[in-house]
């Protein structure tokens, strides 16, 4: 679930803002080049249909002198001059050879072209009104004449001199200004050929009408405000992009309690942290923090005031960590995980130890150191803590990126340390090594394993015999559970029926013990063999089943085996669970002739308290009660009230873990009904147990 989440945000935060910009650069550049294309393209269109004009008006003078050449038509010549009072013709060689009027045509030229004209035009300078200029432009067709920047000047009305003017005088130079009627005419030299390859050349004026350069302005000024406005758009589209992805990163990575990292910002940047280059060759620690007893907390004030608990906590976990490399995340109601430089236990210990006294000095509620006389109203916190190491990447001497991170592992490692802590309320720290490691591999290969071991009956049942004390004879026995695996060997019950209670199994090994028995019961009643009742545990997570009674009496009655020849012990920590449905089971039990026995009295806070509200048949001592150092007579004197209480109430008594003649003994004198323990016999199989049933007596040899 973690990884699709991480694949989807990395797909939603994967920025497009550079694209957008891109291509917002190109449009801008392809705007401009079809915006000025249009501007240089409308420019020439108004100058080529009047210099067509006059370049008609060249051509026609040319012919009129090649005519009043001859004497039949010199009077042309007059017209000529009337028409064109400035020309002059050139030889071959351009040398001049007639013309009329003054020759102010300039040797500054070139060929005047147009994209879509078939003409190439010849033009040069005027000396004494230099209107235009002269323009290569290497992009472009040939060359360009181009108005000089006081043409424009010459627009529109004529300007006072600056020092003429009235000081309250303002200069309006806006297009309205304008005069659009007035034409400004641009005299120019153009040249055509002559039928004897002769040159004329011809002083004539381009007109430009003040209306073409305001329709000019005009269409330029639109176009460009057409751009600005796309630009603009743009813009605002870019800038709600940016800040769509940043809700949408607060949405994923922002913790909406601490308004620090959450799970999935850990993720990311934690990733990025541990890839960096410069941080391949230190070594990091992953710790689960969790707030112990944060739930009552919340209770017993609010859930308000738990949210800004855990703000304040945030905020003095941040104050302990480097910026850049190193960062913490609130993750579930009660827990943080933290990502520090650590180069071994002692510095993660230092550093655990300073945060606590952070964490217990100061106020939370107000975020504030706490005050002198402020006890009566501060509430101290204690905090639980895993680590699990992140080493180096070193090979061959030489770091190495980290090129893959799984930091859900290394978490759910820290979680693992953090779960070996002893129940308590009391501040702690673990750390995950090798052994844990193999711890939940152990768990893993053995949940991998256990239904095929069922099916295949690989659970052995062996018997510890139950003795009475005073004569050694057989009068009992316990049902205990054994792995003979073809994986793993011979394995003990302490190995794997821990992973059965939690994760649920042991419910069905339950079934397989009960049904095993009832069968070799029957199997040695029908042989004619003295049986004795053999007890069989039963689990407490197994007595939250409404019907568990008459699942028993079904499997039992499934085989043939009397009722009387099994025994059902359940531990004394079922009773802390639903203590009526727990009291029915064991009315139900025994109306069906099953006797039931309480197994590990003594090992729990409220034995008494439970014996008082459930019927049992049997006691167990615990074997803790023949254990350690106590005062011998403190420790007589308890078993010996305990066993009166039994016989009291009715139950017999079965003292577990006997190993030693002096305890039978003490026992013996005591009134205990039955004797299980090394003395007497280890657990052993089903066949050495027939055995000892048909010895009956057993009377163990002195040391």
């Amino acid at each position: 679930m973690a990884n699709s989440k991480e694949k989807s945000f990395r797909k939603i935060k994967r920025s497009y803002t550079w694209l957008s910009v891109v291509t917002l650069v190109f449009v801008l550049i392809i705007s401009a080049a079809l915006i000025n294309g249009a501007l240089v393209f409308f420019t020439l269109y108004s100058v080529n249909s009047k210099v067509d004009n006059q370049y008609e008006y060249v051509k026609s003078m040319a012919s009129i002198y090649e005519k009043s050449s001859d004497r039949e038509n010199a009077s042309l010549r007059d017209v000529l001059i009337n028409e064109c009072p400035n020309f002059v013709v050139l030889d071959k060689n351009r040398n001049d050879i007639d013309g009329h009027g003054i020759n102010s045509c300039s040797d500054v030229g070139g060929h005047l072209g147009f994209l879509y004209a078939d003409r190439d035009y010849v033009v040069y300078e005027d000396t004494d009104d230099t209107i235009l200029e002269f323009k290569s432009i290497g992009w472009f067709q040939p060359d360009l004449w181009l108005l000089r920047d006081e043409v424009m000047d010459s627009l529109g009305a004529d300007k006072p001199d600056p020092d003429e003017m009235d000081p309250g005088f303002e200069e309006d130079n806006s297009l309205d200004s304008i005069d659009k009627s007035e034409i400004v005419d641009m005299p120019v030299w153009m040249e055509t050929g002559l039928s004897n390859g002769n040159r004329f050349i011809v002083k004539t004026n381009i007109q430009i009408r003040a209306l073409d350069v305001v329709v000019f302005v005009i269409v330029a000024a639109c176009l460009n405000m057409i751009l600005l406005i796309i630009t603009i758009a743009w813009l605002i589209r870019i800038i709600r992009g940016i800040i769509r992805r940043k809700k949408t990163e607060e949405l994923f990575l922002v913790d909406e309690v601490t308004r620090s990292n959450n799970w999935m910002g850990f993720l990311l940047n934690g990733e990025r942290i541990l890839k960096k280059g410069k941080n391949a060759d230190k070594r990091y620690a992953m710790i689960h923090l969790v707030i112990v007893k944060y739930r009552n907390y919340c209770m017993c004030h609010s859930l308000e005031e738990g949210r800004r608990i855990l703000f304040n906590i945030s905020s003095l976990i941040n104050r302990t960590l480097k910026p850049k490399s190193e960062l913490s995340a609130h993750v579930s109601s009660s827990s943080f995980v933290i990502l520090i430089e650590a180069e071994n236990g002692d510095e993660v210990k230092f550093r655990f130890d300073r945060l606590l006294e952070s964490l217990k000095n100061a106020d939370m509620q107000m975020n504030t150191p706490r005050q002198p006389g402020h006890s009566d109203t501060f509430h101290t916190f204690n905090f639980q803590a895993g680590v699990q190491y992140i080493e180096p990447n070193i090979i061959d001497g030489k770091k190495k990126k980290r090129k893959t991170i799984d930091i859900e592992q290394y978490y759910n490692n820290a979680v693992t340390a953090k779960s070996t802590l002893e129940v308590t309320d009391d501040d702690g720290i673990a750390f995950f090594d090798s052994k844990l490691m193999e711890d939940e591999r152990w768990v893993d290969m053995v949940e991998e394993h256990q239904q095929k071991a069922l099916d295949n009956e690989e659970f052995i049942v062996y018997y510890q015999p139950k003795y009475s004390p005073d004569k050694a004879e057989l009068i009992g026995a316990e049902a205990l559970i054994r792995w003979q695996s073809p994986d793993f060997g011979f394995v003990p019950p302490g190995r794997f029926i821990p992973v059965f209670e939690k994760n649920g199994f042991i419910t069905s090994i339950d079934h397989y013990m009960i049904c095993h028995v009832a069968a070799d019961q029957k199997r040695w009643l029908d042989a004619g063999m003295e049986c004795v009742p053999v007890s069989v545990n039963v689990s407490r997570a197994h007595f939250a089943e409404p019907d568990l009674a008459e699942q028993i009496r079904n499997m039992v009655d499934s085989v043939g085996t009397p009722h009387e020849y099994i025994e059902i012990e359940l531990t004394e920590s079922a009773f802390f669970d639903d203590k009526n449905a727990i009291i029915d089971t064991i009315e139900r039990l025994k109306s069906y002739g099953f006797s039931v026995s309480m197994d590990d009295f003594g090992s729990g806070y409220s034995s008494l308290n439970s014996l008082k509200d459930m019927n049992l048949d049997v006691l167990k001592l615990d074997a803790e009660f023949f254990r350690g150092n106590a005062d011998p007579d403190r420790k007589e004197a308890v078993v010996s009230e305990a066993i009166k209480l039994a016989k009291r109430l009715n139950m017999r008594t079965v003292a577990e873990g006997v190993e030693d003649k002096d305890e039978v003994e003490f026992l013996k004198k005591q009134g205990c009904d039955m004797i299980q323990g090394y003395y007497f016999a280890k657990p052993m199989p089903g066949d050495e147990y027939e055995e000892r049933m048909k010895e009956k007596y057993h009377m163990p040899e002195e040391d």
